[in-house]
């Protein structure tokens, strides 16, 4: 094979990387594939390791230390694997290294290696683009020969804010090239530490600290903020699982992607004055109306995507929320919102203004709209959407499923358009297995005639992410 059908081959198996089905089937084609193959699979091998295969994975590290000539357990002359499978990790997830350590019984022969396990993976002869450090991890990782070779063109890093000093002050000498930071914020116990690392990057673009209590360490939260400010300039993309302590935001100016989790007893009145004119992306989740309105209204027209979530609200502000999109984001694609009965129509000047509209998901009011009016929905679906728009998403939070006959109509009515991409879900009701077949025999007959292309019923609305519909 030239060198160029190989590089095209490359490209074309690289797409398939989060589809481990489909790579496992083309591995054992021939000697090409597998060498073209394993370095895919192996540059993040934790992502495709599943409970209770643990040991198949132990199985691979093991071979790896007792071929290593400082244990002088198996000679040279022992055949070697095909693939020096852990050279091609660039991912070092010690989350999955300590689980893998774990199945090994107190009994087992490998209990004497259990100590040198990390050794095998931090070396002089491969480099980590991403790390991932567990909660209460001690190892003195940056100790281990070769760590400095290993992490020193780290791009992503995950770790807890309580990290060890040791661990921590070692990465901060070694690591400047982070763009990537993760942080699980605590409650109590945060290492101070992490400021200096966050300030010592060079180009840090993607930040998010997350955390899970509501009850934080103010002080460290706005130290921790502040700490942004020398690299405001540089990050495009900001999540945060709790509302900031300070003004932070109001210096991400060249912010491209904002994901915020706010509660219904903060005041974030700064997000409201926010103007972050190159923002594409916007996820919002308990943020009040009136910010929410006029933080879209500060962008500058370049919002491709906006969810909203937990954002329960009367018909006035919903429509309000209707409006400031369809009057500021002419180059929407992707929208989630709730949407009230007496919105429906409003919702069609949305779809009249967002031409480059391609996925709707459309929640509705599980306390007040007991009934939704889906007739009305559906018909301006069909009469009103732009021709880009083809993939739905419809919650229906109440006891009352949509009808057979409203679904049909739809369907009915949608003949002529792209073949849509359909998604059904329910947070508060599990329909029965008669009206699943019913549901399942309409939209196969229409599957048949081309008017849906795919089906899926994400009942609960955990299977897939909210705009990703297979």
């Amino acid at each position: 094979m030239s060198k160029l059908n190989r590089d095209v081959f490359y490209m074309v198996l690289h797409e398939l990387q989060d589809d481990k089905k489909a790579l496992y089937s083309c591995l054992l084609v021939n000697k090409t594939w597998s060498e073209i193959i394993i370095p895919i699979l192996w540059k993040d091998p934790w992502k495709y390791l599943k409970k209770g295969n643990e040991k198949s994975l132990l199985k691979v590290i093991t071979t790896n230390l007792l071929l290593n000539p400082t244990y002088n357990i198996i000679k040279n002359s022992y055949q070697k694997p095909l693939f020096d499978y852990i050279s091609y990790c660039r991912h070092l997830n010690l989350y999955e290294i300590r689980r893998i350590i774990n199945t090994i019984n107190e009994d087992s022969d490998m209990i004497i290696f259990k100590d040198e396990i990390l050794g095998i993976f931090i070396n002089e002869n491969t480099k980590y683009t991403h790390l991932y450090i567990p909660y209460q991890f001690d190892n003195q990782i940056h100790l281990i020969p070769g760590a400095k070779h290993c992490f020193s063109e780290l791009k992503f890093l995950r770790c807890n804010t309580s990290i060890n000093d040791n661990v921590l002050s070692g990465l901060t000498e070694i690591c400047k090239s982070i763009k990537e930071l993760e942080l699980f914020i605590n409650v109590h116990n945060n290492n101070y530490g992490i400021v200096k690392l966050i300030e010592s990057q060079k180009n840090l673009f993607d930040i998010r600290f997350i955390t899970y209590s509501q009850n934080m360490d103010g002080t460290f939260c706005n130290i921790l903020e502040n700490s942004l400010n020398k690299h405001s300039n540089t990050i495009q993309y900001f999540k945060m699982t709790t509302p900031p302590t300070t003004n932070i935001l109001s210096s991400l100016i060249n912010l491209k992607e904002l994901e915020l989790n706010g509660n219904k007893n903060c005041n974030l009145e700064d997000l409201g004055n926010l103007f972050l004119p190159f923002l594409r992306i916007l996820r919002v989740s308990n943020i009040q109306v009136e910010y929410l309105t006029n933080l879209i209204k500060n962008t500058n027209g370049y919002l491709i995507e906006i969810k909203i979530d937990n954002i329960n609200h009367d018909d006035i502000n919903n429509k309000k929320i209707i409006k400031a999109i369809y009057q500021n984001c002419p180059k929407l694609k992707y929208l989630k919102l709730l949407l009230k009965n007496n919105n429906i129509f409003e919702l069609e000047k949305l779809l009249i203004e967002c031409q480059n509209l391609n996925g709707l998901y459309i929640l509705t009011d599980y306390y007040i709209d007991t009934i939704f009016y889906w007739n009305d929905l559906f018909e301006i679906l069909t009469t009103s959407s732009p021709k880009s728009l083809f993939k739905f998403k419809f919650n229906f939070n109440s006891s009352k499923p949509i009808k057979l006959e409203s679904l049909k109509l739809f369907f009915d009515n949608w003949k002529g358009r792209n073949p849509m991409l359909l998604q059904l879900s329910n947070s508060y009701y599990c329909i029965n297995n008669g009206d699943m077949k019913k549901y399942i025999d309409l939209i196969k007959k229409y599957k048949v005639e081309g008017i849906v292309k795919k089906y899926n019923n994400d009942w609960y609305g955990r299977t897939y992410k909210d705009f990703e519909w297979f």
